[in-house]
């Protein structure tokens, strides 16, 4: 049985960026956070919003986008279904599926939520269009890694 490579150690670069990943990534949560409360939702429901308005999702799939129990997905679903922001459906391709869906109104919130994230905004604008290419493209490398 061949032994697996020794692991090396990362280097300071690397650590660095991680570093800066990880404090945009937050602050990019921190500020979702604050959006999704001006909504009066919570972060789990507002990102679970947002996943609907791209596309209709069955319950399974919803949960495996959120890393969650199917349970869980359900009482997010409930809340923003009584609120008008989501409604469940059958699924033209299995209708023993149901699928979760954004009203037009659950639309129009993710969208609002969306528009009102500004943390990058103000930074972004900053990087001339061919360095938010380099960024962009260089990021859907790590994604796609």
């Amino acid at each position: 049985m061949a032994t697996p490579p020794a692991r090396r150690r990362p280097d300071a670069l690397t650590l660095e960026v991680v570093d800066l990943i990880g404090s945009v990534v937050a602050r990019y949560h921190d500020e979702y956070e604050e959006a999704a409360a001006a909504h009066a939702l919570t972060g789990a429901q507002a990102k679970l919003l947002s996943l609907l308005s791209l596309e209709p999702l069955p319950m399974r799939k919803l949960a495996n986008k959120l890393r969650c129990e199917p349970s869980n997905v359900t009482g997010i679903v409930d809340r923003l279904e009584s609120r008008g922001l989501a409604e469940r459906r059958p699924d033209p391709a299995d209708r023993r599926v149901k699928l979760a869906a954004a009203t037009p109104e659950g639309r129009r919130v993710a969208r609002e939520l969306r528009e009102s994230l500004s943390f990058a905004r103000e930074p972004l604008a900053a990087l001339s269009e061919e360095q938010r290419l380099a960024l962009r493209d260089l990021l859907q490398r790590m994604v796609d890694a």
